[in-house]
Order: C-alpha cells, then structure tokens, then sequence
C-alpha cells in the first residue's frame, strides 16, 4: 500500500514540477484582441483558453496585420495561423528568363527576411508544415527600369495545401512585382513565444500595387563620407518598406569623392583622402546590391554651382571658396562652374561618361541647385561674354547665361549616356513656372520641389504640364532640427520633423487636381552634420513613413498606423538598422494607452 502511495505522490510531484518548470519558461502575459486593440492579461499555462503572443493578436487585429506599407487593394488576411518550420521553406520560379538572377537573389533574401520574425536568442520548435512559395512572372525578361515607370504590382495568395503544407503564390507582370510580393510574404510570418512555434497567416488574399512611381531616399555622400556598407543597409532598409530610388548626391563643393577614370585629377584632389573614395567596383556592387531589391540608384551631378573642391587647378570654376562666404553663395566653400569656358563641357561629359559606364540608368539628374548670380559676376571674363551676346548684368542677363550652359550640358549628358533619357533640376530661379518654359522642355526635365509644400512655383509648374518630384523641406528634409553649423542657434530649417508629418505629407493633397503629374516624393539627407555613424537614426523610422504615403496616399491619418509604424520600427531594428525610437515599448505592448 506504502509503494501505491510513494509512485502515486511521485508522479504528482512530476508532474507540478513539469507545469512549474513549463510555466516558469513561458511568457507572463498573453494577448487577446478587444475593439481593434491588443489587450495585456495574464498568461497562465494552466488554461484551456487560446493564448495568442502579441505579434499574433497584432496580425489579426486591425485590417492590414503587420504590414508596412499597407497593399492599395484587396486585403483579406483570413483569420488563422500555421505552425510552420523555418527549415522546410522553399521558393519556385515558374517561369525562368533573363532576370532569373534577380528572382533568386531576392528569394535568398526572403528566406533571410523570414527569421525576422523571431527575437533574437529564441529558437523555434523544428516542427510544423512546410511552405511552398510560387513565383508566376508574365515576363520573366523585364530586369530594368524604365523612364515611363515599371509595373511593380503583384498578387499573393496563401492557403493551405494538406496537413503538412502551405502553399503561397505570387503573381507578377515582371520582377519588380515578384520582389514586393515576396517583400509582403515575408511579412506575414509571426513568432509565438508562448508555444515557441513560428507561424504564418494562411488564408491571405493580397492585391497591392503603388501609387506614385518615384518613391525614393537621397543621401548626400559629399559633405560628410559615408561607407558602402551605411549605404548598402540603408538601400536593404529601404527595400523592407518597397520605396525604389536611391537618389544619391554623390559630389558637391565640399568634396569629389567619386572615382574619375577620364578625369583622375578631380578624384585625386577633391576625396577627402584616398580611403574615402566611390570605386567604380564599389559602385558597381551598390547598383548590383539595389537591383536584387527592386531599387534603382539614380546619380546626381549638380552643376553647375555646388563644385569646387577638385577643380581647383582646372582654370574651370570661379569664386571657389571665395570670402566672406555669405556673399556669394548658401554655405561654404563657395563655387561654380564657369560656362564660357568651352574645355568646361569637355570635362562634362567625360564625368558623365564615367557616370553612365557605372549608373544604368533610365534617369539623370543634373542638380542646378542655388546658383549664384553674385558668383558669376565677380568674373570679368564671364563679365564680357555676356555683354557681347548682349545679355544684361542682372537676373534676366544670367538667367540666358545658365541656360546657355544648361543646353550644351544637356546635349553632353545625352551623348555620353547614348540615348536620350528624362532629366531632373532642383527648383530655383531658372525654373520659376513664370518663365520655365522658356528654357525647359517639359518633355526633357522633371522638376524636384525643395520649396514648401504650398509654395505657388508647385502649382504653377503643374499648370505648365511639368512632372513633379515633391522633396519639400518642410516635411521632407531629414537634416533639419539640429544645431547650427555656421553660427549659432539652430539649423535653418529647423524644427525637428516628426514621422506624423512625414506621413501627413501628401502629395496629392499639394498639388490637386493635377496629382496624376506627381511622379512621386523623395526623403533628403544633406550631410553637413550626418555621416555613417549617425545615419540609420536620422533616416529612420521615418522614411518608413514617406513609404507608406507614397505607396498608397492613404486616406487616413497617422494615428491610424501609428501602431502598424511601432512594428515596423522593430523590424528594421532586427534587420540591424538603428532606427530612433519614437515610443516607450510599454506602448508597443500596450496598444490604445498611449495616443492623445
């Protein structure tokens, strides 16, 4: 009778030693989903009740899950998860062509996005359905941009197959829509940490295309050096919310660090030193690296003001670092081109040669940012020329000198890329919708804006039939809200902006009825007082908002996605990019707490 009653307190003993043990590994909370929020409770292990984790309550308790940007069309993610096994996950090209290479890069990269879901220092149970992804591409060839814009739409479909089996299929008219639709999948993965099972949303039926063509970062890599391994984690990032230009500024007065093979000497003596150099092999990777991530890389000459260091000894710029500073241009050094100097287009067009050999691309841009009339006229040469074409001192006078400079430069950007391709100038003087058509061809250039949002150039550029890059500083530039750097104070384009008002800047709303000629909108970095080390922070999560709005031009506020935009802060930060918190993470766990 004493054996009886040893094995049976024996087992008991077990067995609350198990459930001690279990509950003492498992989470302390659990999640349920309550009027469109996720609700904290308790977790106890002992209940029969379902417990979701806080990402599985997030997946099914607003209309778009965890998805960032949320799809433009058809949204249903059904109401179930599969356990699934992070090992057995394969991914099939059905159609195979010539951008084969892309589709696999990007699979690979899928696989990758996936582990994601899991915190780091957990291991999920080695168990569950395997996941079958398809890949249906109409054209299997398209590998390339192109100037009229390309179709990035896709559809996805997830459901299961049999016991063992979850089948997900993505259609696509090309691989730029195969890469968003894999970007989306990879999305739809959540980690359980109390089952400690990875799981995937089944039932999902997912149509999403975006609204504007451009959607684009651009990083200024002259002020201040940045690494190709910065700028390779900010193109993945971007990859991760599906914007697709990485416009990059890559030489200005400060520095010339771009690699000149016809013109070494501007390398040679405009780098801040030899380590801090573009090779073209480095270029080269880059454009390569974008590619795989549907990402074009679109190069920046811009001229002819914003040079100087590297030209010095070439008799081709006047006022380089001219003093007092303030007199001549917007910061220092001080410099532009002289454009009576016939060798000056020579020079042009082997720079944009060398440009061409390594940027792709199916657009240029030229720059034409703050050009200084000051500067010119402190030239007698400059002086002279313009008095025998009988061109006033006087903004009219060197308005026809910049445009005289503009159509030679253009005919060499043409000629160097061996075919004509669209060009885009900064707002400024020579742009003014009052006499733009003048000296630009709408059909050859497309106009960024820099101005404010409601500044009246937008409005009059798009009634002149003008395409629009909208990079307006009010919202748009990314540098603004630090102290100054030439005196005291804070930055001139200060305050500080918030993702809300990112998110908030639409472009549709700006310019009305004439939206359908905004190509789409640009996040700008100027690097004064930004290199490698701080770039993730001034970038993101806020970048993340521009892509949402230019994805979809949501007809809703920020406060609608503010807890979609708390996820996707933590994914870019398990992809390793140091984005600025913007919350308490008591916020991220404890949904409708925290909002005004």
């Amino acid at each position: 009778m004493w054996r009886h009653n040893l094995f049976y307190y024996v087992l008991h003993f077990l067995f609350v030693l198990q459930c001690v043990s279990t509950a003492e590994d498992q989470p302390a909370w659990h999640w349920s989903c309550e009027d469109g929020k996720c609700v904290k409770s308790k977790h106890n292990p002992l209940s029969s009740e379902p417990a979701l984790s806080l990402e599985a309550c997030k997946m099914f308790c607003n209309e778009y899950g965890l998805l960032w940007p949320a799809p433009t069309g058809v949204t249903d993610l059904g109401r179930f998860l599969s356990k699934v096994n992070i090992n057995n996950i394969e991914v099939l090209n059905l159609k195979r062509g010539k951008a084969d290479d892309l589709v696999q890069a990007a699979a690979q990269r899928f696989k990758s996005l996936v582990g994601l879901a899991i915190p780091t220092g957990l291991v999920p149970k080695a168990s569950g359905k395997s996941v079958y992804v398809y890949l249906v591409n109409e054209d299997p060839n398209v590998k390339e941009f192109s100037p009229t814009g390309v179709d990035e739409s896709y559809g996805l479909r997830v459901s299961p197959e049999s016991n063992d089996r979850i089948n997900a299929t993505i259609f696509a008219n090309n691989f730029f829509g195969i890469r968003n639709g894999l970007e989306t999948l990879s999305q739809l993965f959540v980690f359980d940490d109390i089952k400690n099972h990875l799981l995937i949303t089944r039932d999902v039926m997912i149509d999403d295309k975006p609204v504007y063509p451009y959607r684009g970062i651009l990083l200024d890599t002259a002020r201040n050096y940045y690494s190709i391994n910065s700028i390779m984690a900010t193109i993945d990032a971007m990859a991760s919310v599906k914007l697709n230009t990485f416009h990059w500024h890559i030489t200005d007065s400060q520095s010339f660090p771009f690699q000149s093979s016809k013109r070494p000497n501007l390398t040679k003596y405009g780098a801040y030193n030899p380590t801090k150099i573009y090779t073209k092999e480095n270029i080269r990777d880059v454009v390569k690296f974008a590619l795989e991530r549907g990402i074009r890389v679109l190069p920046e000459f811009d001229a002819p003001a914003h040079v100087g260091e590297g030209w010095q000894d070439t008799g081709l710029t006047v006022c380089f670092n001219a003093q007092p500073w303030q007199s001549y241009c917007v910061e220092p050094p001080c410099g532009q081109l002289n454009p009576v100097r016939d060798e000056l287009y020579d020079y042009l067009e082997d720079i944009y040669s060398d440009m061409a050999e390594v940027f792709p691309t199916d657009i240029f841009h030229m720059g034409g940012d703050e050009v200084s009339e000051k500067c010119w006229n402190t030239s007698s040469e400059i002086q002279q020329f313009m008095k025998q074409n009988r061109w006033q001192l006087d903004q009219p006078g060197f308005l026809d000198l910049w445009n005289y400079f503009q159509t030679k430069a253009q005919a060499r950007v043409y000629k160097a890329f061996g075919k004509k391709l669209p060009l885009i100038m900064w707002t400024s003087t020579l742009t003014n919708y009052v006499h733009a058509d003048k000296y630009l061809n709408k059909d050859d250039y497309i106009i960024q804006v820099w101005t404010t949002g409601e500044d009246p150039q937008v409005k009059g550029l798009l009634e002149k039939g003008y395409r629009l890059i909208m990079s307006n500083y009010d919202a748009l530039y990314f540098d603004c809200g630090f102290g100054a750097w030439v005196g005291s104070g804070n930055n001139w384009c200060s305050p500080y902006i918030g993702w809300q008002k990112v998110y908030e800047n639409s472009p549709k709303v700006m310019a009305q009825e004439y939206y359908e000629q905004i190509m789409g909108g640009e996040a700008a970095l100027w690097s004064e007082q930004s290199d490698s080390s701080v770039l993730d922070g001034r970038l993101w999560p806020r970048a993340a908002a521009l892509a949402e709005r230019l994805w979809g031009e949501p007809s809703t506020g920020w406060q609608d996605a503010e807890r979609r935009m708390l996820h996707i802060r933590e994914r870019l930060v398990r992809m390793g990019i140091k984005a600025e918190s913007i919350e308490p993470e008591w916020c991220y766990q404890n949904e409708g707490n925290c909002y005004a």
